[in-house]
């Protein structure tokens, strides 16, 4: 039975593409009160079913593939440049496939204007209008207004006409940073990629008797499986260490290992990897936000999909990106990398950040042990002993030193010098991720 809450998503999953959404409606409409409405209307925007804008309120959108996050609603552009509707409210939802700066004559302007695009202009009103009846929404920069006339070309058309205060420079700029960091979002596996579905899944129920067990086992040869109640919801792990030795009739529930460790779909895949890892699991079951059991992810899974992000090419890049790219392995006799202190690595004074001080030190231990050891590996243990102000276009050389190399941990002092000066040091703990 599905609760309050999953009803009320479920309800708003079904309603159309564009259709507005408020607490007071859908309160009245499913017989709930406000606060329960409020608190699903806001889980349904964190999951990408609605948006809210401000003076629009909230509408039904599309949910985006992971393949198109990318590519932006006319609803993200208004709360990416804190933006005014001024017409064409029913079209906010649609997803734009291209923007267009219009600093040229309109005619030369609309030849780049398609259906489905963006022009971003300033007070020109002949040009709004066209790029409207091309098909394409319009963002008007400097804060100014419209014509009547025009906004009611957008409503008729159902393309959106939002004005900015900011110029055109700053909102160009606002936009390509939104895509820039979707870009970084498309490239992070979640556990919602990779995870074996409920329908795929072998599990236990709690009034599963122990022979069940043995019935899956020598049907997958597998020992671990989860154990669900009547409502989908994971309540326990079953083990072979579980069941042995006991009475084949005992419920399941009987000799289940109770409150098991779970995932959620939206966990990213280091998250679980860590969680695997520092635990001990060979097996993780995933729930939704309401705990309601989806399927499985295993260790396999997560070594195979770790083995295939580091085989892509990076489209966005992350600070850590960056930084892992200025690190060059040094020809000395000691293991030793080197990196020049850039401008995006320093802090608000102009000296190595300390974020970017710790990514240096756990990227060269990391390319120390691979040499070592195949495979992943996550830290466990990071500790620095101190850290002194390295200058922005400093050379700095990073040494780092095993300690121990075992065949699940490894231990790593790293030293980190500029002009023959010992400028920081620090030690670092590494557990390996085994098959």
């Amino acid at each position: 039975m599905a609760t309050k809450h999953e009803q009320i998503l479920q309800h708003i999953e079904s309603l159309d593409i564009g259709r507005k959404i408020s607490v007071r409606q859908i309160a009245k409409d499913l017989h709930v009160s406000e606060g329960t409405a409020y608190r699903a209307i806001k889980e349904a925007e964190n999951i990408g079913l609605v948006s809210t804008i401000e003076r629009v309120g909230t509408i039904r959108i599309e949910r985006k593939k992971k393949e198109n996050i990318e590519k932006l609603t006319f609803a993200e552009i208004v709360n990416i440049v804190d933006g005014q509707v001024l017409g064409g409210r029913e079209g906010l939802y649609k997803t734009l496939n291209k923007f267009v700066i219009g600093a040229m004559q309109v005619e030369d302007m609309m030849r780049y204007t398609e259906a489905g695009s963006l022009l971003i202009v300033g007070n020109r009103v002949r040009a709004q209008e066209l790029a409207l009846k091309t098909g394409a929404a319009v963002l008007i920069t400097g804060g100014f207004d419209t014509e009547d006339y025009v906004k009611q070309l957008a409503d008729e058309k159902q393309l959106p006409i939002i004005s900015s205060s900011y110029d055109t420079f700053t909102v160009a700029a606002m936009i390509n940073r939104a895509i820039y960091d979707q870009l970084i979002k498309k490239e992070i596996i979640i556990v919602d990629d990779i995870f074996i579905p409920f329908e795929k899944t072998f599990y236990l129920t709690t009034r599963d008797p122990v022979k069940k067990w043995h019935e899956l086992n020598e049907e997958t040869g597998h020992s671990r499986y989860p154990v669900i109640d009547e409502n989908r919801r994971v309540v326990g792990m079953v083990t072979s260490k579980d069941v042995i030795g006991k009475d084949n009739l005992l419920p399941i529930e009987k000799v289940m290992t109770k409150h098991p460790i779970t995932v959620q779909t939206k966990t990213s895949l280091a998250n679980a990897a860590h969680t695997m890892v520092w635990e001990g699991i060979e097996l993780l079951p995933v729930v939704d936000a309401h705990h309601k059991f989806q399927g499985v992810i295993s260790r396999q899974d997560v070594i195979k999909a770790l083995q295939h992000i580091q085989r892509q090419p990076q489209v966005g890049e992350t600070i850590d990106d960056i930084i892992s790219n200025q690190i060059e392995m040094s020809h000395d006799a000691e293991p030793e990398y080197r990196s020049e202190i850039t401008p995006q690595m320093t802090n608000q004074l102009g000296t190595l950040s300390y974020g970017v001080f710790t990514s240096l030190v756990v990227e060269s231990g990391k390319r120390l042990l691979r040499k070592y050891k195949k495979g992943d590996m996550v830290v466990e243990n990071l500790s620095i002993y101190f850290m002194k102000p390295v200058q922005l276009g400093s050379e700095i050389a990073i040494q780092p030193r095993i300690l121990e190399v075992g065949r699940k941990v490894a231990k790593v002092d790293v030293e980190v010098h500029t002009n023959q000066s010992l400028v920081g040091k620090a030690f670092l703990m590494v557990q390996f991720i085994d098959r």
